[in-house]
């Protein structure tokens, strides 16, 4: 938790989409951002860093999330879907969002690390 922010993500393995013959592993992650501060909080900017296990690393930086930019009130939740392509099985994603305060003051609220792994999820089959 950073900011009075709290941040939980939840990755899945998308078998359907995913071609392991062409070194494509597609995976989703819901995002449910929760304000349980005093203020709102409105969310400006994203910064994923997405670590894939060949060791390719890229930075993803852009205006809020999915093309929205909410405003979370105090006690409220702000959740959304979205994806990432892997070139192999595994690798992880961690990052920030960055938030303003009604006073225009800004801070940045860590996303923790979490793993992406097509083996994972075909071990619960």
């Amino acid at each position: 938790m950073t900011g009075e922010i709290r941040i939980r993500v939840h990755p899945l393995f998308l078998d359907q989409q995913s071609k392991p013959a062409e070194g494509r592993y597609v995976f989703a992650y819901v995002v449910r951002i929760e304000n349980v501060g005093r203020e709102g909080a409105h969310l400006l900017r994203r910064r994923w860093l997405i670590h894939d296990a060949i060791g390719e690393d890229t930075e993803v930086e852009g205006d809020g999330v999915v093309g929205q930019q909410p405003v979370i009130p105090p006690g409220g939740v702000h959740e959304y879907q979205s994806y990432c392509v892997l070139k192999s099985t595994s690798g992880y994603m961690e990052g920030t969002y960055t938030f303003e305060r009604p006073d225009r003051t800004t801070f940045d609220a860590q996303i923790p690390r979490f793993t992406l792994s097509a083996e994972a999820a075909s071990d619960h089959r």
